[in-house]
């Protein structure tokens, strides 16, 4: 088969950012697809098999998209496209690009990166309890928390509500000092970290002061109605059965719940079962109950993490084979 080469057209505004700096995006394009790309211009030039080509054009044109929208191109952006291309399904991702959640308090736009990423979203959008499963890296509590600010702006809900286990991760803390809320906070810093994010710290503690923004342990919800309230619950896969279930019945008028987790990483003692495990299986046919299992494709970390969750769960699988 011959070598051939074309030539498209990419607008020079955004053929900076499609390449990527020091030209990164597209010696990866180059790397998975055997071809090469060379900027003349507003013109690029593709060489390589016809198939392939191909393949690289359409490559291009979605990141050309994806940077209009006022996406800053990364690694994770060019794999993921690469992944679509191959499968035909890249026609997909016009659901991503014109659908965004919010703006962070520096004018980034939030939006799903990928369309498991979508689904998980649009699922908080439609029930009133939905279940974010997946590995690190997937989105499963930025999104939530993207999600509740929203609602919150929108006045759907008086109050944002964040929650995990006071589990320690595999290591023992020992003592800490200060008062309750000092000793709890370092349970919670994650959550701290989205909200200054994309709430901005002036508005957070604003609002922590005013009663609109609660950040508390999973014990504390113990006992409470929560009505009119957006609920997130971080690192569900710490939860005991009897605390997934104490925190499913909190439930109130006007509320919704999102329920993150990854069963990968699970902190409890050996021989406690996973709340989170036991809830997918009871509620999987309740209607109201939405479910997003996410994979390594919806990683949106830097790409090295992808590879090493799917390096782990490949060294698990053969364990479980022995």
């Amino acid at each position: 088969m011959e070598q051939m080469e074309k030539t498209i057209a990419i607008d020079n505004i955004h053929i900076a950012n499609v390449f990527g700096q020091f030209d990164t995006n597209i010696k990866q394009i180059e790397k998975e697809l055997y071809v090469r790309i060379i900027n003349r211009g507003e013109e690029v030039k593709i060489l390589g098999y016809s198939n392939n080509i191909d393949k690289a054009i359409r490559v291009l044109y979605q990141l050309e998209e994806l940077s209009k929208k006022g996406e800053i191109i990364s690694i994770q952006n060019v794999n993921y496209v690469l992944s679509l291309v191959e499968e035909d399904q890249e026609a997909k991702l016009r659901e991503l690009y014109d659908d965004f959640i919010c703006m962070t308090v520096y004018g980034k736009q939030i939006r799903a990166k990928t369309l498991g990423q979508k689904k998980y979203v649009d699922l908080i959008r439609k029930n009133m309890v939905v279940f974010g499963v997946g590995p690190a890296g997937t989105g499963k509590t930025y999104l939530a928390m993207a999600m509740a600010i929203t609602a919150f702006k929108k006045n759907e809900v008086n109050r944002i509500i964040l929650t995990r286990p006071a589990i320690e991760a595999g290591e023992k803390l020992g003592f800490l000092p200060g008062d309750l809320q000092s000793k709890v906070d370092p349970y919670l810093r994650p959550l701290y970290d989205a909200l200054y994010e994309i709430m901005g710290a002036d508005a957070f503690l604003k609002n922590m002061e005013r009663g609109a923004i609660e950040v508390a342990p999973l014990a504390y919800m113990r006992g409470r109605t929560l009505e009119n309230s957006f609920i997130v619950l971080d690192e569900a896969q710490n939860t005991t059965p009897a605390q997934m279930k104490m925190f499913l019945t909190r439930l109130g008028f006007g509320s919704k719940v999102v329920i993150t987790g990854d069963i990968t990483q699970i902190d409890l003692p050996t021989d406690k079962q996973s709340g989170l495990i036991e809830a997918t299986k009871i509620l999987r046919n309740v209607e109201g109950v939405g479910f997003a299992h996410l994979t390594t494709k919806d990683v949106v970390r830097h790409p090295l993490v992808q590879k090493i969750v799917d390096a782990y769960d490949q060294y698990e699988t053969k364990l479980k084979k022995k």
